[in-house]
């Protein structure tokens, strides 16, 4: 009888009888090898004015050399909310398109707005990981349903699961930065300080950052690594250190309409905006500064500070982590990019506040009280977010604020330093651009292909489209096709220049709202409304919208907020009316 042995389908090498007669086959574990490192910072509510390399008076020297490096973009657009952003730069498609359409904090029920990033949409750090990356995720996730983030799971929309090979930070929106929420991997974990012994989040993460990259580069140095590093760091509670805040009062004893000015100016001076460039009216319920009574300016000027101070913290911080990449001769194969979300908020409402759970429930803070606690802001007492004028100028010179499809929503700062690949070091690109841009262009760069399947599952297509060419041509264009924006009900669309866009008043019809027009190649902050002159235009821009809408899974249309919280803590917790909580957890 003669035997032959079954090779396995797949199987690179042969199967024999014995070791002499068979082939082995060893896999590379070196394909990424000479493939640059990629470290993404997504700050989080930081406005388009608020890097020093913007305009601001913000002390921001870390940024500020990584663009003296590269590039800034001033055309650089968001999804005007956390999640969304986060879940278009992480697969290249649009957030509605992958499920995202909204916070991650609830589902509503639609294709579009699970709150979870469906796997038919691969994330950038599974795309990676077959070509040799090693994936590491430090600070803010949120592209998890509040519902799957305990400790039971699941787990199946956690980092790990989702391309990363390590995780420490946060799953929600926000956390406290005294005493925060933590995961490693895929256990809750308990912060390994207080205020007390001197902690602070950020620089935890950082401290994170540097041990992935340390113990990266001892245990594998040939292999290239990717690292999303988000903050918490500019999202409410405003807390840093005492000294910090110190600092930065300074810089706004005249308030915002004198703060606004001065960034005007710096942004033309720095070529990030048009010289003719003018400020536009104060944004709704604003007041002039001039207006505000003079018992509650210092109040104001202390939450700007607290909000300018946790930048500046973490600006400082970001620097231990890029000299580490410096000292392990890592930098100049490292890709920095540095990035918002969205605009500045404008949930401190008009005039801030100290405690943002008294709001959060329908409690109102009185101005006595918000005086009474000026000395605790930034402490661990105190959960602040600063006041709409202050987040007018964080988005200077830009219309409206975060959650708004104006561009004080959508329009954030983006530093890259690609070394090798940006050669006029500290210069401006002024192309429209999206957060769904980023993983298509990180590809090309790489010289690799979107995959058309992940563990098994077909793949969506890339909805983004690759900016790599302006990276190293200043002269180059990109021919984009159209972007459209939703959130709350607010809607927008960029096709060829031209911006169409309509605030939504919370509870009103939808088709109540007003579509305004604006050409953005002449008119960087939609100053000169021309939907009366257009009208033709303006309509042809409104279909696209919904015929964008529809391909997207945008529809249908929901401007709720809290009540969709309130609704899915209801589905939830269902028929439950008893929690039992036992020794060991």
């Amino acid at each position: 009888m003669t035997f032959t042995p079954t090779t396995p389908a797949g199987f690179p090498g042969t199967i024999g009888k014995t070791i002499s007669e068979s082939t082995p086959y060893f896999p590379d574990h070196n394909q990424g090898a000479g493939k640059p490192n990629i470290l993404i910072v997504l700050l989080d509510d930081v406005g388009f004015a608020d890097f020093g390399c913007y305009g601001a008076e913000n002390n921001t020297p870390t940024i500020d050399a990584i663009a003296q490096r590269g590039l800034r973009f001033s055309g650089f657009h968001t999804t005007a909310m956390c999640s969304t952003t986060r879940a278009a730069l992480l697969t290249g498609r649009n957030h509605h398109s992958v499920g995202v359409g909204c916070l991650a904090n609830f589902d509503s029920g639609y294709p579009g707005y699970r709150g979870k990033i469906t796997h038919e949409a691969g994330t950038l750090a599974e795309m990676l990981r077959p070509h040799g990356y090693r994936n590491y995720m430090v600070g803010k996730w949120h592209v998890t349903p509040l519902t799957e983030t305990g400790p039971t799971g699941p787990f199946d929309g956690w980092p790990l699961a989702r391309g990363f090979d390590r995780f420490y930070g946060f799953l929600d929106a926000e956390t406290d930065q005294y005493s925060p929420e933590v995961v490693r991997d895929n256990t809750h974990v308990t912060a390994p300080g207080t205020y007390w012994t001197g902690y602070h989040l950020t620089e935890d993460l950082v401290d994170n950052a540097i041990t992935y990259v340390a113990d990266h580069t001892a245990g594998a140095p040939d292999t290239p690594w990717m690292m999303l590093l988000a903050p918490g760091a500019c999202h409410a509670p405003h807390q840093a250190p005492v000294e910090y805040i110190d600092r930065c009062e300074k810089n706004y004893l005249d308030g915002w309409d004198a703060a606004r000015e001065r960034r005007l100016a710096n942004q033309i001076k720095l070529g990030i905006v048009p010289p003719d460039t003018v400020l536009p009216d104060r944004n709704d319920w604003v007041l002039p500064w001039a207006d505000v009574p003079a018992d509650q300016k210092p109040l104001s000027i202390r939450l700007m500070a607290a909000y300018a101070a946790m930048l500046e913290h973490f600006d400082d911080h970001l620097a231990r982590l890029v000299k580490q990449l410096e000292d392990s001769g890592q930098l100049d194969n490292t890709v920095i990019m540095v990035m918002s979300d969205n605009g500045a908020s404008q949930e401190g409402g008009p005039l801030g506040f100290i405690n943002a759970m008294g709001p959060f429930n329908l409690i109102a803070e009185s101005i006595e009280e918000k005086i009474s606690k000026i000395d605790d802001i930034g402490g661990p007492d105190t959960h602040s977010n600063f006041p709409w004028g202050w987040a007018m100028t964080a988005n200077t010179p830009l219309k409206r604020y975060k959650q708004n499809t104006h561009s004080g929503g959508i329009r954030d700062p983006f530093v890259i330093a690609w070394p090798g690949v940006v050669n006029d070091h500290g210069g401006v690109r002024h192309n429209f651009c999206h957060a769904v841009d980023l993983a298509p262009t990180i590809l090309e760069m790489l010289g690799l292909e979107a995959p058309t399947t992940v563990n098994g599952i077909a793949q969506m297509p890339i909805e983004g489209q690759s900016f790599a060419p302006v990276l190293s041509d200043p002269s180059a264009t990109i021919n984009r096709g159209p972007q459209y924006f939703e959130m709350f009900g607010h809607r927008g669309i960029v096709v060829d220049g031209w911006k169409a866009v309509a605030y939504h008043q919370m509870g009103t019809p939808f088709e109540d709202d007003v579509w305004e027009l604006y050409h953005l190649v002449q008119d960087f902050n939609e100053m000169n409304d021309l939907a009366a002159q257009e009208p033709e235009r303006l309509a042809k821009l409104i279909e696209m919208w919904w015929q964008e809408a529809d391909k997207n899974k945008v529809l249908p249309l929901d401007d709720r907020f809290a009540p969709r919280f309130a609704e899915n803590a209801e589905r939830h917790r269902g028929n439950r009316s008893r929690y039992t909580f036992w020794k060991g957890m």
